[in-house]
């Protein structure tokens, strides 16, 4: 008879880690190509001309807000062929049209103290995330903004 108190060396030992730690991997996998901007299933071709049209779109909304982008989709919305321009500039626009709202909290906040900090933190989001959008449109690839609300469709 054996001793529950003595280790078994024939058997294995339990590693609940284990199981949690491969859960953990899955999930950051699945969270890693959810992140990832889809590539734009439209026409096969994209003309560098659209592809410049779209990065412009996110470069200029970094710098003066929500006007370029609007400007730009409705130039391109009705044309056909510009399905990419008109992606792009379309989620341009719905991010800048969230940053807005969220300065606009953050003006709200800065009574308490609080909005001061959030002002920076959507400021800098603005523009990183903008610089990377502009990179993935240079590239032909359609990008999606985090956290932005898509109030134009």
């Amino acid at each position: 008879m054996t001793d529950p108190n003595q280790p078994n060396p024939n058997k294995q030992p339990e590693n609940p880690s284990n199981g949690v730690q491969e859960t953990l991997h899955q999930a950051e996998q699945t969270l890693r190509e959810a992140m990832q901007s889809p590539p734009y299933t439209g026409s096969g071709n994209i003309s560098q001309d659209d592809k410049n049209v779209a990065m412009l779109a996110h470069v200029l909304s970094a710098f003066f807000g929500f006007l370029p982008p609007l400007i730009l989709w409705l130039l391109h919305k009705d044309k056909a062929g510009k399905d990419f321009v008109n992606d792009q500039t379309k989620e341009a626009l719905n991010f800048q049209i969230t940053v807005v709202l969220a300065v606009f909290v953050s003006c709200a906040l800065m009574i308490v103290g609080i909005g001061f900090l959030l002002f920076g933190l959507v400021w800098v989001a603005n523009f990183v995330l903008c610089l990377v959008a502009a990179l993935a449109a240079s590239k032909g690839t359609a990008y999606r903004y985090p956290f932005s609300l898509r109030l134009v469709k």
